[in-house]
């Protein structure tokens, strides 16, 4: 195989064109566990792009660690690692299992059904402001508020203060994208506003009682003591970013999807009894989180490759959901799609804490913009993300037909379909 064959996995600006499915492809079928040379002068890492390797690996943290060297791509500092492994996301069991504890009961099935009438009705309003225009930008306007408002409230923050938040959630993002002259330094810079924000926030609630999950994190303890200020603002951290960031980007890629498969979007308004397969296979064919890293411990094989401890093996989600060897006619965005094991939302002790959220969310805003906008259409060009870390659609013009009317939305409260049981901790 010649390095001239493939995309570079490690740059964003690949990213930023399409998701490299053709690369994913062929690695794949001649290389599954592909040692992949970084440019920039990193050690290089093992590209997994099977969906039976992401299971095993994502399954075996004693082997694959998340806190050894992170979860990015990039080797860090000792100083900047020492930062991130607050971060649950960086975290192995047992410490991982205690802090995702503290706020896993915020997010189960049963609690998150009841969430569902406010819910909906933030998505009604949402819609409401663009139910009369002719052309808007779908991220911003719609797939953007949903998720962003939703977090605000469970967190506990002002809405008014809640575009703030979704700044520093895309400078945090942007880090990589040079073309906005983005940096890690920026990055840092605005996880340092966060916790600044978090740290007020807390002031401001001391001595209150709520449910709200900052009221939660200033009340909770692991073995007996508080948390103390870098692991609380590392929580409110994660809760923000993968609060709004991976089911704003779903939504956004979702609604391309369907415009860009018009007899799909057809058969689901034709038959919304469609909408839960639909929903997944959204969640299949977008793959909103692009990879994760973890860092061998301790010498291995994997399909006959060695892998020596220190090692990086990087996990590409967009792969796994298209395996030929899992999904029929994988290349095919299919609504009725079933069954359908994607691993979107990860698997293994890190599998997304806010899968039932998610779920909803999207499940509850294609349902009113299937009856509020018809024959929506992209008016430009989509302006995607230069992200190696979430696949992501930053602007996507759309504009009704003037045939299409808009529809007045219904104020009674429905009753939705049960949700199944992002924020990946």
């Amino acid at each position: 195989m010649h390095k001239t064959e493939l995309a570079d996995l490690a740059s964003p600006i690949t990213y930023g064109r399409a998701i490299p499915h053709e690369t994913f492809e062929h690695l794949r079928r001649e290389a599954p566990v592909y040692f992949h040379q970084e440019p920039d002068g990193g050690t290089g890492f093992w590209a997994i792009t099977r969906h039976e390797d992401i299971i095993t690996i994502s399954r075996d943290p004693a082997t694959y660690s998340s806190y050894r060297g992170g979860t990015s791509i990039e080797d860090y500092s000792q100083e900047d690692l020492s930062l991130i492994r607050f971060m649950m996301l960086n975290m192995d069991p047992p410490q991982h299992v205690k802090y995702r504890r503290l706020v896993s009961s915020g997010f189960t099935p049963v609690a998150i059904t009841y969430l569902e009438p406010r819910i909906r009705a933030v998505t009604k309003e949402i819609l409401d402001k663009v139910v009369h225009e002719r052309e808007f930008d779908f991220v911003t306007s719609i797939a953007a508020e949903l998720p962003l408002q939703v977090i605000a409230e469970l967190v506990g923050i002002p809405r008014e203060e809640r575009h703030q938040l979704f700044a520093w959630s895309n400078r945090l993002i942007d880090y990589d994208d040079s073309g906005r002259a983005r940096s890690f330094d920026d990055a840092k810079m605005a996880a340092m506003e966060m916790w600044q924000y978090a740290n007020q926030l807390a002031a401001r609630n001391q001595g209150r009682e709520g449910k709200d999950l900052v009221s939660v994190l200033m009340n909770a303890e692991v073995d007996g003591e508080k948390l103390n200020e870098a692991e609380f603002d590392a929580f409110f951290l994660l809760l923000i970013v993968a609060g709004n960031e991976t089911t704003r980007n779903l939504i956004s890629g979702g609604m391309l999807a369907l415009m860009e498969h018009p007899e799909e979007l057809a058969r689901l308004r034709a038959n919304p009894a469609l909408l839960p397969t639909a929903v997944e296979e959204m969640l299949r064919w977008v793959s909103p989180v692009v990879c994760f890293r973890r860092t061998v411990t301790r010498d291995t094989v994997l399909r006959g490759q060695q892998l020596r401890e220190g090692d990086k093996v990087v996990l590409f989600y967009p792969s796994a959901n298209r395996d030929e060897s899992v999904f029929e006619n994988p290349g095919r965005f299919d609504i009725s799609r079933f069954p359908n094991e994607h691993i979107a939302f990860g698997i293994g002790q890190h599998y997304c804490l806010g899968t039932s959220l998610a779920r909803l969310e999207i499940r509850v805003m294609f349902e009113e913009l299937l009856k509020r906008l018809d024959g929506l259409e992209l008016a430009g060009p989509v302006e995607r993300r230069r992200s190696k870390l979430v696949n992501a659609i930053r602007a996507m013009p759309v504009r009704r037909p003037p045939s299409s009317r808009p529809r007045e939305g219904a104020r009674e409260n429905q009753e939705g379909t049960a949700c199944e049981p992002s924020m990946r901790g």
